[in-house]
């Protein structure tokens, strides 16, 4: 991706300036990303080029220009002390409408694109700008809005019945800015809206989506960020063949073992992580390193995936399977210091591929290494409750046994 500063008029003739972030690409759908009480901060900008990484083109307008230009706070708390001040002064109409302008702006650049039967600007806001985006989704004939932990949207259910776009709003369980009572006084304001969602991250704060942030919440922000995909994707595009993605990923990696080109279908830092054994590498040199000397050239020879499931969600796809090969070489990454037995394996496995735009972000990768080290005489299961190959053939055949490994089977027989 690519950025620069952009200059944004509105119909006063007023003009402040927005940070653009562009996808690899060069052109997509806009993305308007409403900044939180520090203004276009350094954080703001890593959000705007994350969702470029999307494949969105991304605009952030300095919406504090009105005090002076280009405010941008960090978190000290003389910062939250001048962001709280800026934030009582704010004139929310004139924000709304620089919105409003930012939105007309972004539909007049050649960069950004619509397909047929999809929209071309949606909002996303943080904090100030969560209401902002309730406000733009009422106000602003944006295509569709997401607002993360917004303080104040109770105040303006009255706008209820304005806002026509897709929306979905994030807020934290925790946080003592939008308590449980505020969530449900939302939520019941759009009970009868399929298009409107409300979801709240029980072990999360107010600001779990900011990292670097003491309130940071990974799993509350990750999620977050698919559902906040979901809406967009939907209402703006682009879509992605992620299953054909995957699968030219696969085939580089274990058919044509080209480390350079498997790394080309991968973000600028990507990473990998097989689960059991803690290998992969995180960052583009880190996994380049591990690919090029212990996975691509570390597979047996007679490696072959056995599909069982595939499910694509709206950025990830969950693949399981049955890994079978004989283990006729150190396999680094499976089996990291074990000497070759010549043993045939079969084992199930799930991978998580999780994407950014049309490039893979990272793979989770699980499987049971304790039937796996059964399977080469590596572990004795005698008296524990683990098996070898027949987890593998009970997953290709649900006829096999049950319950075999459980003492306690027999003594329910006669019982209803």
């Amino acid at each position: 991706m690519t950025a620069d500063t952009i200059t944004i008029e509105t119909d006063e003739a007023v003009r402040f300036s927005a940070y653009r972030a562009l996808p690899e690409a060069g052109t997509g759908p806009a993305v308007i990303v409403l900044q939180e009480i520090f203004g276009v901060n350094r954080h703001i900008r890593e959000v705007c080029n994350f969702y470029a990484e999307e494949g969105y083109v991304v605009i952030a307008p300095d919406l504090f220009h009105p005090f002076e230009p280009c405010i941008e706070l960090g978190y000290e708390p003389a910062d939250f002390e001048q962001a709280f001040d800026y934030f009582k002064r704010l004139d929310v109409e004139r924000a709304v409408a620089d919105i409003g302008a930012t939105v007309r702006a972004a539909r007049a650049l050649p960069e950004v694109t619509s397909k047929p039967g999809k929209g071309d600007v949606g909002v996303v806001g943080f904090c100030l700008g969560g209401k902002l985006a309730y406000l733009a989704a009422a106000h602003c004939d944006v295509d569709a809005a997401v607002g993360y932990y917004g303080v104040g949207i109770d105040d303006a259910l009255d706008l209820a019945d304005q806002i026509r776009c897709p929306m979905a709003l994030h807020f934290g369980g925790l946080d003592q800015f939008s308590p449980p009572e505020t969530v449900d006084k939302i939520r019941a304001a759009f009970a009868d809206r399929d298009d409107v969602q409300l979801f709240v991250y029980d072990n999360a704060d107010h600001a779990f989506n900011r990292w670097g942030n003491d309130h940071y919440n990974p799993g509350a922000a990750r999620l977050a960020h698919t559902r906040t995909l979901a809406v967009l994707r939907a209402a703006l595009g682009p879509h992605y063949d992620l299953a054909g993605l995957a699968d030219h990923h696969f085939e580089l990696e274990f058919a044509a073992r080209d480390v350079d080109a498997t790394m080309q279908t991968m973000v600028a830092e990507p990473y990998v992580n097989h689960v059991p054994t803690m290998t992969g590498g995180t960052g583009h040199d880190n996994l380049k390193r591990f690919y090029k000397h212990h996975f691509i050239p570390k597979n047996p020879a007679d490696l072959q995936m056995k599909p069982i499931s595939r499910t694509v969600g709206v950025d990830r796809m969950v693949d399981e399977f049955v890994l079978c090969f004989t283990h006729d070489c150190e396999i680094d990454w499976l089996l990291p210091g074990v000497e070759p037995t010549g043993r045939y394996v079969e084992i199930p496995f799930v991978a998580i591929v999780t994407f950014r735009g049309d490039k893979l972000y990272n793979e989770h990768i699980y499987w049971d290494q304790a039937s796996l080290l059964v399977q080469i005489g590596k572990l004795d299961p005698t008296g524990l409750p683990i098996a070898g190959i027949e987890t593998a053939r009970k997953l290709l055949d649900k006829e096999q046994p049950s319950n075999d490994l459980m003492p306690n089977w027999a003594t329910s027989a006669d019982k209803e």
